[in-house]
C-alpha cells in the first residue's frame, strides 16, 4: 500500500539569503524514490528556537496529519523540526500518539517501526541529537560572553572614534565566534539571536572571510 507523507521544511532567515527550495527538492526526490505519495508540503521561514505555537506552518502540519491518513512526516534534518529539545519532543509525541512516523533524512532515522510502534533506539537518538543542538547553542553563547570579557580586559574598546578604522586582525579577534558560525553556514538571523551581533556587522564579517 502506498505510504501517505507530508514534507516539513524550514529556514531561519526571513529574507532572500535563504530559501527552502533545496529541502523541498530533496524530500520530493526521497518520496519518489520510495514510492511515497506526498499529500502536502509545509514550508516556513522562522527561527528554530521559536515556540511551536508561534509557528503557523508547523501547527497547520500537525492539524493536517491528525485529520488525514498520513503515515510519515519527512524532514531533511532534525533541526528543521526545531532547535529546542522540549518543542521537538512535544511535536514527536503528538505524531507518536497518531501513529505517524518522523523520518529524518540526513541520519536515516525513523521514529516508528513498520508496525507503527515506537522505535526506542530512534527515540533515544532523537533526544540526544536535540540536546546536542541545545548544548551547542549554550556553548556558543558562553564562549561569546567569555571572549567579550577577555577583549575588554585587554583594553578592547566597544565602539569607535570618528574616522577610526579597525584593523582586520582586531575585527577577527573580536568576532571570532561569529566568524566560525558564518563559516559553518548559520543564517544571519540565527547568529544574531545567539550573539546579538547585528546583520550589518555580519555582512562585513562575511566580506572579510571572502577577502582572506
Amino acid at each position: 500500500m502506498e505510504k501517505q507523507v507530508v514534507c516539513l521544511c524550514r529556514v531561519s532567515s526571513t529574507n532572500d539569503r535563504q530559501n527552502y527550495d533545496r529541502q523541498i527538492n530533496d524530500l520530493t526526490e526521497l518520496a519518489n524514490s520510495r514510492n511515497y505519495k506526498v499529500k502536502a508540503i509545509f514550508a516556513e521561514k522562522v527561527s528554530g528556537a521559536t515556540k511551536n505555537f508561534d509557528r503557523p506552518e508547523l501547527m497547520k502540519m500537525v492539524e493536517f496529519v491528525k485529520q488525514n491518513s498520513i503515515d510519515k512526516v519527512l524532514v531533511t534534518e532534525l533541526s528543521r523540526l526545531g532547535r529546542d529539545p522540549l518543542q521537538i519532543l512535544q511535536t514527536i509525541e503528538i505524531l507518536n500518539q497518531h501513529k505517524i512516523s518522523l523520518y529524518i533524512q540526513n541520519y536515516h532515522i525513523e521514529t516508528l517501526t513498520d508496525a507503527k510502534e515506537i522505535n526506542p533506539m530512534s527515540q533515544f537518538m532523537v533526544t540526544i541529537l536535540a540536546e546536542i543542538s541545545r548544548m551547542e547553542r549554550t556553548a556558543i553563547a558562553t564562549r561569546l560572553a567569555s571572549g567579550y570579557r577577555n577583549y575588554r580586559a585587554k583594553k578592547g574598546v566597544v565602539g569607535r572614534k570618528h574616522g577610526y578604522r579597525k584593523p582586520k586582525s582586531e575585527i577577527i579577534e573580536q568576532y571570532d565566534e561569529e566568524i566560525k558560525m558564518i563559516k559553518k553556514g548559520y543564517s544571519y538571523q540565527h547568529i544574531t539571536q545567539i550573539t546579538s551581533t547585528n546583520k550589518n556587522t555580519l555582512t562585513k564579517l562575511r566580506k572579510i572571510i571572502l577577502d582572506k
